[in-house]
């Protein structure tokens, strides 16, 4: 089983990286740094762009994990970008047959933040064919979601 850990924060190994080891504690992943990759906006068309090699990622892996911190209420500008690439080029049930977990990090999330960003991943996770495990916020729920991933 492969899994692929794509982290949108732009500290490596910062506090959703870390929270990404607490989900993954005991399997072996695989890390794609949104930071290191040039990901341009929807609707913009530049010859360096690196979706298509963040996809193949996606399409090799057996189980995918997101994580963004919070930023500005909501999830931060890399993985809504990545969301947002996945209109018009991905057709619906892609990802068909993988895992999906998200992490959404933060200092002091309100209720309504968790509901909005549970909402686009779930809804993101069913478009694209995948078994939604959940969202992880702190170490109890990556411990309870940990086991929805399988070993």
């Amino acid at each position: 089983m492969s899994i692929l850990f794509i982290n949108g924060s732009p500290n490596k190994n910062g506090n959703t990286a870390k929270l990404a080891a607490e989900l993954l504690a005991g399997k072996e992943y695989e890390t794609l740094n949104l930071v290191d990759y040039k990901l341009y906006a929807y609707g913009q068309k530049f010859e360096d762009d690196q979706f298509s090699e963040i996809l193949e990622k996606m399409k090799e892996a057996d189980t995918i994990v997101i994580g963004s911190p919070v930023y500005w209420h909501n999830m931060c500008g890399a993985v809504r970008n990545l969301l947002d690439r996945f209109y018009g080029p991905v057709n619906s049930g892609k990802l068909s047959g993988r895992k999906f977990a998200f992490i959404f990090q933060g200092a002091a999330p309100e209720q309504w933040m968790l509901e909005k960003a549970e909402y686009t991943t779930s809804r993101f996770a069913k478009m694209y064919g995948m078994e939604y495990a959940g969202m992880v916020t702190d170490n109890r729920e990556a411990e309870k979601v940990s086991g929805k991933l399988g070993r």
